[in-house]
């Protein structure tokens, strides 16, 4: 039997530090570092940091409350071990509840962690829920009180963190339970915000009357499994995670999804969403027709939606975009490294012809290129029809990009598909259980592939094609003034929600119209695409009073995405202050892009930022353009951002 380690097993008087000298998130961190360090708790304090950083990466560990609780598990820790540390004037450690922490328990678990210590771990994250245990900590004046306050709340509910709370509360009477919710959560890490989320639940749960059961998805493993009856019995399901968890055991029920953090920071809203069903109903992906909704259930889902929730539109053709873009980017560098030997150096006659140049080209444009229309479609189909709507949107997407359709033939090619089997599998849903093994291996590929084809062939095909054949006789003859503006919208596109459905939607334009020979748009494209986070970046450095410390390190990191052509690398300062920081840049990236096409700066290739410049046709004045861009938006930032107060 494994021994129960104590949390003061872990939390000695020498890991904990009284008094933080820090002002900012990275100094606190690294003085904890240093504290286990010194105890001779760490291997390595470098990879001890490296790794506290990485689990920051994914999200904040300021739970709020005043609580910060940067953790890792890693092999640069010898000895497992917590590090306490307390700020009287409060750290901005980018809390969930946005403000300052005063509390910091630095949890570091060796690689190999044993179930014991993760439950350990967990026990303190249970602690720390008791507004009056933090209290009392904040009042503590030496090691030893805080060791026996520790002690003291441990002996109070040891184990209690593994238990249904199904008993009554102070006030709370059995009989008014009358509503039942189950719910699991899970962090990426699966060490503090898994199990803070499950007791903010549990407490929240009590004070409302509500009857819940919460599994926690950590490190250690699955704990407090729930079982069939308990999901039958519930009124919702409530899943607050980071990571994957196993759904198909919720088919046929309510289910509302979120972040862990929601589960912390909101469990109010989502117990009473809970309570009252409102959320979608999930829907098996491995049932076929069995796990479907009813038509009241898909009206409540869509209503569900509509509260924050992707619509499936976009959500389907995002996942043939994903899964396409490997294709693409890999394809679009081969192809670009073709074209350094001569943009016809792969043709075997002209004079320019290299047998490389051909290899490069076969790889990329025979293979790879012909390849990412019939991904793009049958991730379409599969994501609407799961597997079985797969095979059907690959002959779908080829025969559009066979037939000249395109991306927006391979684009209506995976929806056809996806629906085509989704109604087989309703047509289809009352054969008898000995012929439900032929469905997927005979009836769906079959018929589905067969339907799809036809559709394609006789119905969308020639009429997408000559559409496509119309825009890039449009592109190709038009004037200077037109691709500017064309440019300057391209541009705003990419800026105005950085990664989300507009910038997807002129990156994928610019896809198109490389795979059609225009490499004008893309190049305004990456271009406006890499401008938000390097204009921000120029911000932090140039304009440091108008940022906090913890932007100004962001700022770094925001040069090398910029760089990289990784829009993202925008998005913390855009959430910080949207309604400035967006218009920068915006104008930033409408200026590029525009710029870029008034130039008539070329790319063939999809992806890679300053790393493909060799292949950038005009790459002197493409430069200019990413500069002027760039400069324009860390201005307007200066200009409408105020300071920071001191």
């Amino acid at each position: 039997m494994q021994h129960k380690i104590r949390i003061v097993d872990l939390l000695k008087e020498d890991t904990i530090l009284l008094d933080l000298s820090s002002t900012t998130k990275e100094e606190a961190l690294d003085e904890l570092i240093d504290k286990l360090d010194a105890a001779g708790r760490l291997a390595d304090k470098a990879e001890m940091k490296k790794a506290i950083l990485a689990r920051e990466s994914q999200g904040s560990t300021g739970i709020g409350e005043g609580i910060a609780i940067p953790h890792a598990k890693t092999a640069a820790v010898k000895v497992p071990s917590i590090a306490y540390g307390f700020s009287r004037q409060g750290i901005d450690f980018a809390s969930l509840d946005n403000q300052k922490a005063h509390l910091f328990f630095m949890i570091a678990a060796t690689e190999d962690a044993n179930q014991a210590h993760l439950e350990t771990l967990a026990l303190l994250a249970q602690m720390l829920m008791d507004e009056s245990f933090r209290q009392a900590l904040h009042k503590a004046q030496t090691a030893d009180e805080i060791l026996s306050l520790v002690t003291a709340k441990e002996r109070e509910i040891n184990g209690e963190h593994e238990s249904v709370p199904e008993q009554a509360e102070p006030g709370v009477s059995p009989a008014t339970k009358t509503v039942k919710v189950v719910a699991v959560t899970a962090c990426p890490t699966g060490i503090a915000h898994t199990y803070m989320a499950a007791d903010a639940l549990k407490k929240k749960a009590a004070e409302l009357g509500i009857t819940i059961k919460v599994e926690t998805n950590g490190s250690g493993g699955v704990k407090n499994k729930l079982t069939q009856a308990e999901i039958e019995e519930a009124a919702a399901v409530i899943v607050a995670a980071d990571k994957q968890v196993e759904m198909e055991r919720f088919a046929g029920k309510v289910v509302i999804e979120t972040r862990v953090a929601e589960g912390i920071r909101n469990p109010q809203e989502l117990l009473e969403r809970a309570a009252r069903q409102d959320g979608p109903v999930y829907r098996s992906k491995a049932k076929g027709s069995s796990g479907s909704a009813s038509y009241q259930e898909q009206i409540q889902a869509a209503k569900a939606e509509k509260k924050g929730k992707q619509s499936g539109f976009y959500k389907h053709l995002m996942n043939g975009v994903s899964n396409m873009l490997p294709f693409v980017v890999g394809g679009g560098i081969i192809i670009a490294l073709s074209f350094m030997f001569g943009i016809k150096a792969s043709d075997p006659n002209d004079p320019s012809f290299h047998p490389l140049a051909k290899v490069l080209m076969d790889i990329g444009g025979g293979a790879a290129f012909k390849l990412m229309i019939p991904v793009l479609a049958g991730f379409i189909a599969k994501s609407i029809a799961d597997r079985p709507g797969f095979a059907p949107g690959m002959v779908g997407g080829l025969l559009a990009a066979n037939s000249g359709a395109g991306f927006l033939g391979g684009i209506i090619a995976g929806f056809l598909a996806g629906y085509i089997v989704v109604g087989l599998k309703k047509l289809f849903a009352n054969l008898p259980e000995t012929l439900e093994g032929i469905k997927p291996m005979l009836i769906y590929p079959l018929l589905g592939t067969l339907i799809t084809g036809f559709i394609m062939v006789y119905v969308i095909s020639d009429p997408v094609a000559a559409i496509n054949a119309g825009l890039s006789s449009w592109l190709k003859n038009m004037g200077q003034g037109n691709m500017v503006l064309l440019g300057v919208v391209l541009g705003a596109m990419m800026a105005f929600d950085m990664g989300g459905p507009l910038n997807k939607a002129a990156f994928t334009f610019g896809i198109a119209m490389i795979a059609d020979g225009n490499y004008l748009p893309h190049a305004a494209i990456m271009a406006a695409g890499m401008t938000p986070p390097l204009g921000l970046a120029l911000a932090t450095t140039l304009f440091k009073k108008k940022f906090t410390d913890e932007e100004r390190q962001a700022g770094k990191t925001a040069y090398v995405l910029g760089a990289s052509f990784i829009t993202e690398g925008a998005i913390p300062f855009a959430a910080a202050d949207p309604t400035r920081v967006i218009p920068s840049i915006m104008v930033g990236s409408a200026v590029t892009g525009g710029l870029s096409a008034l130039f008539g700066c070329t790319l063939p290739a999809p992806h890679g930022g300053l790393f493909v410049l060799p292949v950038v046709g005009n790459v002197g004045m493409y430069i200019v353009s990413i500069l002027v861009g760039t400069v324009i938006t860390a201005l307007m930032v200066n200009l409408l951002k105020k300071n920071i107060a001191n």
